[in-house]
């Protein structure tokens, strides 16, 4: 209890009670004291105001501090008018004192007034007592408001878990999450993750490519490298990770200086971290069957001479379902090549039945016009409004004169495609725009035409490749072009992976199909 508080509780009491350190400091004194001797007040000294022998308050002093009871006494004060002033009094040591050093209790009566010691020992025992109460009542508010705050410090962190595991969508970055947060949200040490890949994302084939799957957040218990537990420390508690009643792997909780966490909370955390694991191991799995799936429907190219090709495809990176992106090359003669680009309109299985069919309706047109590309797409839109209504698709179709280098283009809605110069430079191919394809009946298509320069390679892409979130497609073509000049001297396959990775760390809120087709001499 503080000076200030002691005052507070005396200042209503009619008699004088002061506080005293044991060289005669006067701590804290309450109005009647004040109003008794104007110079009994905190930080006066007793020994400068008694006019008693110094021996005998010395005496005083030393009986007060050793008692547990009150004990009479009598002093005499030196008053403001020089007079003095006697008083009998009744001292005790304060045991709820906090502060620095032992003090005394001091309640004063002057000589002359009615001075009951009876009454009077009994007013000091219920000081004493009001103290003591308030002095508990003030701990445990204390108590409390520590035990509050560590709630809300503990919850914080289970906030900060909770956010972090459900903003993550792959094995890795749910990981990350747990690596980052789970030791602060236990109050331990340090945690480490062991997981069970082949529960969470069950192979799609025997020879298929696992290594996208492994973190350094993780230990991979499937592997034949990593297969065994890690040794975990004597005092870690290993705690294994379930969800729908499969293993999924376990969770080592390494204690710090705190000890080990409540089993309760360990079990909740746990619990969470098993859910966001089981939900992660679901989303790639579902990306792994759709991006499979995607590649299966994608046609076979056919072996053209003079002409070199690549091509790339790569699901949106926050999507696990089907697109619709499609590109095709078609040998028609020795002297005319065709080519396509599109993308139907969504994400689902419709959308990639929908590509596959006008995949095949597009080789079927390709064969009886294809040197004809307005056409092609006309006809391609027809059946599109006709046989897919609610449908839309963007295209573009290409038909490259081998003897003239003539490359003759129709875009239906669809981006613009890139010539790009042995030397770095670019254009984009921006003649006549029409319309997309299936809403519009009866749409005519319109097109143009450009001369292929010697070296000159030719990039079509579906519109994931430029859309960024937030931003135009004028910024995304800008930065096409900027790629196109980084790739000056690349073959058509580094070409085709440097433009597919053009934005390194970015999300893809779209699908990304790539052709990219070079003539030879």
């Amino acid at each position: 209890m503080s000076p200030g508080l002691f005052e507070a509780i005396t200042q209503t009491l009619p008699h004088p009670v002061t506080l005293c350190a044991a060289d005669g400091t006067i701590l804290a004194a309450n109005p009647a004291a004040t109003a008794a001797v104007p110079e009994l007040r905190a930080g006066a000294n007793l020994y400068g105001l008694a006019q008693d022998d110094a021996g005998v308050l010395t005496g005083h002093l030393r009986n007060w501090l050793r008692s547990g009871s009150p004990l009479p006494g009598a002093l005499t004060l030196k008053g403001s008018d020089g007079s003095p002033a006697r008083f009998r009094c009744q001292g005790v040591r304060a045991t709820w004192w906090q502060g620095p050093g032992p003090v005394v209790q001091l309640t004063l009566r002057r000589l002359g007034q009615d001075d009951r010691f009876a009454v009077l020992s009994q007013q000091v025992t219920a000081l004493n007592r009001e103290i003591a109460i308030r002095r508990t009542a003030e701990a445990q508010r204390e108590g409390l408001l520590i035990a509050e705050q560590a709630a809300r410090a503990r919850l914080q962190r289970l906030y900060r878990l909770t956010e972090a595991l459900a903003s993550s969508a792959t094995l890795a970055e749910v990981a990350e999450a747990v690596a980052r947060t789970a030791a602060r949200a236990l109050d331990v040490e340090g945690v480490s993750l062991e997981l069970h890949s082949q529960h969470l994302v069950p192979a799609l084939a025997p020879d298929e490519d696992r290594g996208a799957l492994t973190g350094r957040d993780w230990n991979d218990l499937d592997l034949p490298a990593d297969g065994a537990p890690a040794v975990a420390a004597a005092s870690a508690a290993r705690i294994v990770l379930k969800a729908d009643g499969a293993v999924l792997g376990a969770l080592n909780v390494h204690p710090g200086t705190s000890g080990p966490p409540e089993p309760e909370h360990l079990t909740a955390v746990a619990q969470q971290i098993a859910q966001a694991v089981h939900r992660a191991g679901l989303y790639e799995h579902e990306h792994r069957v759709a991006e499979r799936l995607q590649l299966s429907l994608l046609p076979q190219l056919p072996e053209v001479p003079g002409l070199e090709v690549a091509t790339a495809y790569a699901p949106a990176s926050d999507m696990v379902r089907v697109g619709g992106d499609w590109y095709d090359v078609y040998h028609l003669d020795e002297d005319h090549i065709g080519l396509s680009i599109g993308d139907v309109a969504g994400h689902g299985l419709p959308q990639a039945a929908v590509m596959a069919q006008i995949i095949a309706v597009l080789r079927g047109l390709v064969l009886r016009c294809g040197t004809r590309p307005e056409e092609v797409l006309t006809e391609l839109s027809e059946y599109l409004h006709l046989y897919h209504p609610g449908q839309m698709a963007t295209a573009a179709y290409l038909l490259y004169h081998r003897p003239s280098r003539t490359l003759t283009y129709v875009k239906a809605g669809h981006p613009p495609p890139l010539v790009l110069a042995a030397d770095g430079s670019s254009r984009f191919l921006d003649g006549p725009i029409s319309p997309p394809l299936g809403p519009i009946p009866d749409a005519r298509y319109r097109q143009g035409s450009t001369v292929l320069g010697e070296g000159e390679t030719l990039l079509l892409y579906t519109d994931g490749l430029i859309e960024r979130r937030g931003e135009g497609l004028d910024v995304g073509l800008d930065r096409l072009t900027r790629a196109a000049r980084a790739g000056t001297g690349l073959d058509v396959h580094d070409l085709c992976r440097l433009f597919l990775d053009h934005r390194p760390g970015d999300d893809y809120p779209d699908d990304r199909a790539l052709l990219v087709v070079r003539p030879t001499p």
